[in-house]
């Protein structure tokens, strides 16, 4: 699991002995009084290949990652258990339950299949020019007291939309984001795909003038395999809140590689506390 084994050290990996897989949360990963989201389908991801093991060629890749977070994962022990649905020719799918102290905290579907021969016409879809390069963005502040732990872990910097609880407007924003460059260098492409792609809060939160919580619900993932690039290249995730409305936001997202790749499709419901 080459990449996949070095992630898992940022959790303390390890094998129980009813096949699950165990890792450690540490108060670094946490988003208020849970685990970041990403970081805990992440993991799930790398239990799934666990359970996989040699029945996967290096060529089979994540296309679909289906999340419902069920309850809130402090610091301490989680439990990854994993059943393989159904092995076809192509196509594998994968269900995770992510426990801990004996309830249920996440329920994962991963789908996971190679490329196969296809007669269609590929469509590739470009990345649009940004209304402004990562670089070119001043260097964010420290981060204020009370911002979650876990952004400790990344660097984010805004090119278009309103940062969160800046009393801002719209619904939409374009936001250059990668993981700390030396944390990404022993991460897949596919792992900083799942990292990545939750880690965009809804815009519509750029409204509001005092910090709240928010968390997302569901969150469905849809991937194409890319190609890492460098440890320290942006990545970039252009964000919509479709609808709001109840204290619930639907919020559609697409994230670009550093190569100009379309790594994937996000939707996510989420309660926001305001």
């Amino acid at each position: 699991m080459t990449a996949l084994s070095r992630f898992s050290t940022l959790a303390g990996q390890r094998r129980s002995g009813n096949g699950a897989v165990r890792f450690a949360i540490t108060e670094d990963w946490l988003q208020g009084r849970t685990c970041y989201g990403g970081l805990i389908a992440a993991l799930a991801v790398v239990a799934m290949r666990d359970r996989a093991g040699a029945a996967w060629p290096a060529d089979v890749g994540l296309r679909a990652l289906q999340t419902c977070f069920v309850g809130p994962i402090g610091p301490g022990e989680v439990e990854i258990g994993v059943e393989l649905l159904r092995q076809g020719r192509n196509v594998g799918q994968v269900l995770a339950r992510v426990q801990q102290q004996g309830q249920v905290a996440a329920l994962l579907l991963g789908v996971f299949s190679a490329d196969r021969a296809s007669a269609l016409p590929p469509r590739r879809p470009q990345r649009p020019a940004p209304p402004h390069e990562a670089d070119a963005l001043p260097v964010p502040p420290p981060r204020p007291r009370g911002a979650p732990a876990f952004l400790a872990h990344f660097d984010m910097r805004w090119a278009e939309g309103a940062v969160p609880f800046s009393g801002g407007s719209g619904y939409t924003s374009c936001i250059h984001m990668r993981l700390n460059p030396d944390e990404a260098a022993s991460v897949s492409a596919e792992l900083q795909t799942v990292l990545l792609g939750d880690l965009s809060p809804t815009p519509v939160v750029g409204h509001l003038t005092r910090p709240g919580a928010n968390s997302s619900v569901t969150w469905a993932l849809e991937l194409r395999p890319v190609e890492p690039g460098p440890p320290d290249g942006w990545w970039r995730a252009d964000n919509e809140s479709l609808m709001v409305d109840g204290g619930y936001v639907n919020q559609a997202a697409r994230l670009w590689a550093p190569g100009g790749e379309l790594a994937a499709y996000g939707h996510q419901v989420v309660a926001v506390f305001a």
